[in-house]
């Protein structure tokens, strides 16, 4: 049930929104008598399409196909918002490593060290900084006072707009915290400011009161949880942003906040969600289907044709030796080999505990563990946990371009939030149930309870490495290395600093910097220690 897929980018069609000029990077649709004109409105259909316009930045780069960018001077490969948020919170840590380190900014991403001239670091923070000016126009377009002046009376579109207009907010909200995580700091704009106008920095602290603020005004208001639309966001999802924010509240702004975290976990898993019997059915063509996904960033292989973190994935993963394309619906050979794990991803399936656990995805063959040179891409293991195909095994429509959509939030992360906060102490978890939680997921996993786990055995450390096998890959791992400060030292990975088996990088880089040319184009923005 894709519709709002289909709709969200055949309605990309609203070109004027993605036609902003943006070579200053201030990513504010700078012709704003056209963007969303009167003209447009005229036509009551408008108001849907403004809206699925706001949810394409999050999927497409550009009007002319998926190779296209509308942010001046940033190709598609790294300005789309999925992948720069993968390269950004996977690629830099010990999951994962890309093979073609020609492709610009990669090699300073995996190998931490990253300055504020690498693009991908500015695609990443430029990509967000226009989602958040697309949703400040929706805003600014479907005031009352518009809406009045405009002769929109009928009651049915009147409240569809109303939910329209919550749900641009909570995007905006999504874009925020994605640039409070990542840079710990933004220019701080709404609908209420002038459009061009450069707006003040705001830091952690201010950036995570302003999502605080908003999500919980907004989120009693957005529909109830799989209640949507697929592909539109509903009350959960603010519950989502919420329950990261307060796991990571100590991060943000030196706060315990793991009470309020266990709450809004318990928030969503009472809104209907269910675990996939096969884990696998997350991440196939078809896994909009799966009874766990919360919120994801779509994909199709006609329709929205991108370079996304999907089709990343699933061509990157082929093996360079296995040509084991077909069998996740692309071709034989994929991208050569692009994407190999590291050694110490690996390391978290060994034992015959992990034998027949359906995460380990891992394809070991001949294939050395270790990886002496990037460059060579029979070096590593390699990875199948996403594919092209359906759960019944049905290929994908393109070879090339993926059907599968990338899952943001699911709730697998909601049940392992849940433990983290009782193991850390919050009032609201109880460590019996965390223990259900946790143990749900890996009979999942086996298929049975033979690899449960006791109460002695949910640690910290433990945790943090069920983590990983359960949702590798899925843009979560730099951050929950940072939270157990074990990303900058306390633990080292292969190519970490530069160094073959991993060295201890500085501080600063728990942050990553503000964009160069972002700080030329507003004169607000200062930049992050240490670069």
């Amino acid at each position: 049930m894709k519709k709002f897929k289909t709709n969200l980018i055949a309605l990309f069609g609203i070109t004027i929104l993605f036609t902003s000029c943006t070579d200053d990077l201030n990513v504010v649709p700078e012709d704003d008598d056209i963007f969303l004109s009167e003209a447009f409105f005229s036509n009551p259909a408008s108001y849907r399409q403004g809206i699925a316009g706001v949810y394409a930045n999050l999927s497409l780069t550009g009007l002319t196909g998926a190779g296209s960018s509308n942010i001046s001077g940033l190709d598609a490969g790294t300005s789309q918002y999925g992948r720069c948020l993968w390269y950004l919170q996977n690629l830099s840590t010990d999951e994962v490593i890309w093979s073609y380190e020609n492709d610009p900014g990669v090699a300073e991403i995996q190998r931490n060290t990253w300055t504020s001239n690498n693009p991908i670091v500015l695609g990443m923070f430029a990509r967000s900084m226009a989602q958040v000016a697309f949703c400040n126009e929706y805003l600014r377009q479907t005031t009352s006072e518009k809406l009045s002046g405009r002769g929109v009376n009928d009651a049915t579109l009147l409240a569809n707009i109303s939910d329209y207009r919550n749900e641009a907010r909570a995007l905006r909200a999504l874009a925020y915290y994605h640039l409070m995580d990542m840079y710990g700091k933004a220019a701080f704009n709404t609908e209420n400011d002038i459009v061009g106008q450069a707006g003040p920095e705001y830091n952690r602290q201010q950036l995570f009161t302003f999502i605080e603020s908003e999500l919980t005004a907004i989120a009693p208001n957005l529909k109830a949880p799989r209640t949507n639309e697929y592909g539109r966001v509903d009350r959960a999802f603010a519950w989502m942003i919420l329950a990261k924010m307060y796991l990571n509240a100590e991060v943000y702004i030196g706060q315990n906040k793991y009470n309020e975290c266990a709450t809004m976990c318990e928030n969503i898993i009472g809104g209907g969600y269910v675990l996939e019997d096969n884990y696998l059915h997350n991440f196939t063509a078809d896994n909009h289907t799966s009874s766990e996904m919360i919120f994801s960033l779509q994909s199709d292989g006609n329709v929205t044709q991108n370079f996304g973190p999907t089709t990343v994935m699933i061509n990157g993963q082929v093996g360079s030796v296995e040509q084991n394309g077909v069998s996740m619906g692309v071709g034989a050979g994929g991208w050569g080999g692009a994407l190999r794990l590291r050694k110490q991803f690996v390391e978290k399936f060994n034992g015959g505990a992990f034998a027949t656990d359906e995460r380990n995805t891992i394809i070991s063959g001949s294939r050395p563990i270790d990886i002496a040179n990037i460059a060579i891409q029979a070096q590593g293991h390699v990875l199948a946990k996403y594919s092209n195909r359906t759960s019944t095994g049905t290929p994908g429509v393109n070879q090339t371009f993926v059907d599968t959509d990338f899952p943001l939030f699911r709730l697998a992360d909601v049940y392992l939030m849940y433990a983290e906060c009782a193991v850390r102490g919050a009032s609201t978890a109880t460590t019996s149930q965390a223990l259900t939680y946790v143990n749900a997921l890996r009979e999942r996993a086996n298929n049975n309870s033979s690899n449960n786990i006791s109460a002695g055995d949910l640690t910290l450390d433990f945790l943090l490495d069920e983590r990983s096998r359960e949702l590798h890959w899925e843009g979560h791992r730099r951050q929950d290395l940072i939270r157990f400060n074990k990303y900058t030292n306390n633990y080292n990975w292969a190519w970490k600093g530069n160094g073959q088996s991993g060295i201890s990088i500085a501080p600063h880089f728990k942050l990553f910097p503000i964009p160069a040319t972002s700080l030329q184009a507003n004169p607000n923005l200062t930049q992050n220690t240490g670069y």
